[in-house]
């Protein structure tokens, strides 16, 4: 059951431009298959599905296994067009987004497993990422500053 509707999510995602959940739980739910939004929710972060800005200037989800190179690239657009700011704070880097696009930046940034970065945690509009030490933080907010 859980494969197969990860198979059709992974389907319908390359062929359609999905921008929220809800709008592919409808799809999900009119094509029969039984789910909710945690559900989908689940879904996405075990398929490691991403947010990318599309050439129709909307945002979609794709699948973060493209390959890397797409995946760096589509980091990087949507980092710069969802980012309003960065600071750190001790071992911290936080990272501020617009409303609704912190966890979109957060699975992004955690598909590149970057080596200064322990963990993140995203709400909606704020990002806490743990690095090892207060200077790798220094080090990773002064490298993600570049991206905006």
């Amino acid at each position: 059951m859980k494969s197969g509707r990860h198979s059709r999510i992974l389907d319908i995602i390359s062929e359609q431009a999905i921008e929220t959940q809800d709008e592919l739980l409808n799809i999900l739910k009119a094509e029969g298959y039984k789910a909710t939004q945690a559900t989908i929710s689940r879904d996405i972060k075990d398929l490691r599905l991403v947010k990318s800005l599309g050439d129709d200037g909307k945002y979609r989800y794709i699948s973060a296994e493209k390959n890397s190179s797409d995946m760096r690239s589509g980091f990087s657009t949507l980092f710069s067009n969802a980012v309003r700011s960065i600071d750190n704070a001790e071992n911290f880097v936080i990272i501020k987004t617009f409303s609704g696009m912190a966890q979109a930046v957060c699975a992004s940034l955690d598909n590149l497993n970057h080596s200064l970065v322990v963990g993140t945690i995203a709400g909606d509009d704020t990002i806490f990422v743990a690095c090892r030490s207060a200077e790798l933080a220094l080090n990773f907010a002064d490298e993600l500053k570049k991206l905006i």
